[in-house]
């Protein structure tokens, strides 16, 4: 730990400005130039992890090989990193006082009055250390969630003072900022971004390095004057301009000498990156032509008049891997489920589609709207991927349209159903039972044995398989024979037979359905197999 490098990135201006995009790309640069990197997330939520937020309010719940329920960044971490985070690179408001709480109660502060400051910011630095060590990384990078001025996050920006005052040779911080381009004044505006450095001065912070995100280009006269006006060295503000693809973002930073402004700050000697992989697929990715259409079906896009696509990021960013490795552009249309429970005749434009991917969810909200969608699929042949949720959905619109059970359903939708195709986990109807929500699903990374001979086999040629799960209902085995015998193949089972774990239809161009989260562990250089598989196949269907 005594030579790692630490560098916090904090925002300014608002929220969802891409801080996110901007640490993994660094991180990128920096293992490209050589070095061995980590990331962490910190969240100013009092909740404990992410499993409890609503998808709407905060995206996509991101789950770790250890079973941490986390932000959707550390997704991005991973994916551009190419590396697997556990849970200790992920805190929150929430973790940290627990920690601290549960501390003073077994007296770890030998009778001491425990205030706020410092013993909050000290165990934040105690974690991050403790990644450090761990890691043994060259380069530990640390998201400070919302923005400066909040009131939220202001521990941990203390945190980040006293590392600096700890060792200021080995910290340095970065503050992503928005440069607004008024519609009525037409011309790119730097005072936002002024009084969010000033924000972190007054919390004892001033920023090492400026990510200006804009729409557009960053002008020379608006570098000038954020230099002069935030005292920060002109060639230390990056500019980061709108691109096609978050893939493109290292090359852009790399053609603006940002890693080896970096390490010449830490008194780090330049380096070459070699991003050769990372330039041919991002230039690749604007010259596609050929089109794959996939319609992704869901319920948690609306918010009011917008759409939120963070909220499945893991899928959406998995089918654009596959996509670019089978030489197609993808075209991914948001649908919600609850359109066809109003409106069955919508149905008939899924014929549109090249492949139809239902992801997980929960409640009972749009449930018929997906499971008429799964029925429209498989009649008409359409290539139908289902994770977790819509796993369940196949399973039991197989039930009541094959097997002819009608009131076919899941626990969680109906637990009166004379038909429980999906019911509870062993354990979770008790947890449920005693509003134990947080933390009590199946989560991490469980092994699975596969069918030979089955379209799943096939795609990850190999017999065994570790993947992430996140679920509290479960195939019910007592149908399992019956399933089985009117056609449909259970490909995949937990290695003691109890769990199913992947259903497929044989007679099909693709049709299989997943209790995991196969989204989680893909890359952009190594797409998952079974993404990769439905991809082909809705690629020969087009």
């Amino acid at each position: 730990m005594p030579n790692t490098k630490f560098i916090f990135v904090i925002g300014g201006v608002m929220s969802g400005v891409g801080k996110g995009a901007s640490m993994a790309s660094m991180g990128r640069l920096l293992k490209a130039k050589g070095f061995k990197v980590t990331a962490m997330k910190i969240d100013p939520y009092v909740n404990v992890d992410a499993g409890t937020m609503n998808p709407i309010e905060h995206g996509e719940v991101f789950v770790t090989i250890d079973g941490d329920e986390t932000d959707q960044n550390i997704g991005n971490y991973e994916r551009f990193l190419d590396i697997d985070i556990t849970r200790d690179n992920y805190m929150t408001t929430g973790r940290v006082y627990q920690t601290v709480i549960e501390r003073e109660r077994n007296l770890g502060y030998n009778g001491k009055c425990v205030e706020v400051v410092p013993r909050v910011p000290e165990e934040v630095i105690r974690r991050i250390d403790h990644v450090a060590e761990q890691s043994q990384a060259d380069f530990v990078l640390i998201e400070i969630g919302g923005t400066v001025g909040e009131y939220e996050n202001i521990l941990f920006l203390e945190a980040l003072r006293m590392m600096r005052q700890r060792d200021a040779d080995s910290v340095r911080s970065v503050i992503v900022s928005y440069l607004p381009v008024p519609p009525s004044i037409g011309e790119m505006k730097t005072k936002p971004t002024q009084h969010a450095v000033r924000e972190a001065n007054r919390a004892g912070i001033s920023p090492d390095f400026l990510i200006a995100r804009s729409e557009d280009e960053m002008d020379e006269p608006r570098r000038e004057k954020l230099a002069r006006f935030c005292a920060i060295p002109i060639k230390h503000i990056i500019g980061a301009p709108n691109v096609e693809s978050i893939y493109k973002i290292p090359q852009s930073f790399e053609d603006q000498n940002f890693g080896d402004s970096l390490l010449e700050s830490f008194g780090i000697d330049p380096k070459p990156a070699n991003l050769d992989d990372w330039n041919e697929l991002s230039d690749k990715i604007g010259t596609l032509k050929d089109e794959v259409k996939i319609g992704v079906i869901g319920k948690y896009f609306s918010s009011g008049a917008f759409v939120l696509s963070d909220v499945y990021l893991s899928v959406l960013e998995a089918i654009k891997h596959a996509s670019w490795a089978n030489d197609r552009k993808p075209v991914i249309e948001w649908l919600n489920s609850e359109d066809y429970e109003n409106d069955p005749s919508k149905l008939k434009d899924l014929d549109n589609l090249d492949g139809i991917l239902i992801p997980g969810g929960f409640g009972t909200r749009g449930i018929e709207g997906k499971i008429m969608a799964i029925k429209y699929a498989r009649e008409n042949k359409i290539p139908y991927f289902g994770i977790c949720y819509g796993m369940q959905c196949a399973v039991i619109e197989y039930g009541r349209n094959i097997l002819g059970f009608d009131d076919a359903n899941t626990e969680e939708m109906n637990p009166e159903a004379h038909h429980l195709l999906i019911h509870f986990m062993k354990g979770q109807r008790e947890n449920a039972n005693m509003a134990k929500f947080g933390g009590t699903l199946r989560l991490g990374s469980w092994p699975a044995k596969l069918k030979a001979d089955t379209t799943t086999s096939r795609a990850y040629d190999t017999k065994t398989i570790d993947e992430r799960h996140r679920h509290r209902y479960e195939f019910n085995n007592e149908y399992r024979d019956q399933l089985e015998r009117a056609g449909l193949v259970v490909s995949g089972e937990s290695p003691d037979g109890e769990l199913v774990e992947i259903v497929e239809i044989s007679d099909h161009p693709f049709f299989v359905g997943v209790q995991f989260h196969p989204e989680f562990q893909s890359r952009p250089l190594s797409p998952h197999p079974l993404f990769n598989a439905f991809i082909k196949a809705a690629k020969q269907s087009s």
